[in-house]
């Protein structure tokens, strides 16, 4: 894709939303770490059903230690793959009540360090909650990337790093938030709903859906 093209993509994205964020619900650093940890293989509302209902009892390091990993797992159960997650986010815990003072650190190998904590996660946590302009590639981004030609690549470290490279900086601190956003609710991966996208004219897939 031209950087003309590139820049009118983001743009367009910008004016129907000015001010993007995740759907997951947090209001601290911390809370923003589970949930991530939480929402892998599973959906946003999933998680934040789970988590409206576990961080009035717990939503620290400490609480979430004194919960302990039996108790957790009740909150969490109706999320898949919730043994393996309760685990991790009591080690994690463990680690950030022992080294970091119950602060979520800021740096990428601090994080990706944290059990259950992957380089998506991390991108997900440094951008939302700390401001930094990294670009967390899930399968909705992979999908948008690959489909509009914005960022082709063969798996998402190739995307990612194409993306770092093809965003105009004015745009990165956002960038992500949009893409999932686009990709969740109009570049869906059985049926995207081509008729009514801002960036049809700029994109390069070739079996656009046709309008009804």
């Amino acid at each position: 894709m031209k950087r003309a093209d590139v820049v009118e993509l983001f743009t367009r994205l910008r004016e129907l939303n000015p001010h993007p964020t995740t759907e997951l619900a947090y209001t601290t650093p911390f809370e923003l770490l589970v949930a991530v940890v939480l929402s892998a293989q599973a959906t946003d509302v999933g998680v934040n059903k789970a988590t409206r209902k576990l961080y009035p009892v717990a939503n620290t390091p400490q609480a979430i230690l004194d919960l302990g990993e039996e108790k957790l797992k009740r909150y969490i159960s109706t999320i898949g793959l919730f043994n393996a997650k309760a685990k991790n986010v009591i080690a994690l815990c463990r680690i950030l009540v022992d080294q970091y003072d119950c602060k979520v650190p800021d740096t990428r190998e601090a994080l990706e360090a944290l059990p259950g904590v992957g380089r998506k996660t991390a991108n997900v946590v440094l951008n939302t909650a700390f401001g930094h302009p990294t670009i967390a590639v899930d399968t909705h981004i992979f999908r948008v990337a690959n489909r509009t030609g914005l960022a082709p690549g063969k798996d998402v470290r190739a995307v990612e790093d194409k993306l770092e490279k093809v965003i105009p900086p004015e745009f990165k601190q956002d960038a992500h938030h949009w893409l999932i956003l686009h990709g969740r609710y109009v570049c869906k991966a059985r049926k995207p709903d081509c008729p009514n996208c801002v960036i049809r004219d700029l994109c390069r897939y070739r079996d656009k859906t046709p309008a009804t």
